[in-house]
């Protein structure tokens, strides 16, 4: 298994659609006994929150954000627990609104500090 998300400090590789998350969101995950939970904003979004479980090196979450233009939106997300080439957190992720049309792909990296 990977080692705990509890901590860290995630962002997207790439950005997706305008009003979604993107390259300027910053995700502050947290990890206790299967239990995984994070918040996040930054680009579109103004506020974020993530929920779920972790088995394995698998996640299973529900998000739901504010948007810059007052408008909320929630959804659907696995995700596959890897490693970078150089040893940080990289999250594959497979995600579907479930208040609007969508889904996709979309990767996620640790953030180093400093």
């Amino acid at each position: 298994m990977a080692r705990s998300l509890d901590g860290l400090v995630l962002a997207p590789v790439a950005d997706q659609a305008p009003g979604q998350v993107g390259t300027r969101t910053r995700f502050s995950y947290h990890e206790k006994d299967g239990e995984i939970w994070a918040e996040y904003a930054g680009g579109d979004v103004v506020r974020g929150h993530l929920v779920g479980t972790r088995e394995g090196d698998r996640l299973d979450f529900r998000y739901v954000q504010l948007k810059t233009d007052g408008t909320t939106s929630s959804g659907h997300c696995v995700s596959q627990v890897g490693e970078t080439p150089d040893g940080r957190v990289r999250l594959a992720e497979t995600w579907e609104w479930e208040s609007q049309e969508g889904s996709g792909t979309s990767v996620v990296e640790e953030v180093t500090l400093g």
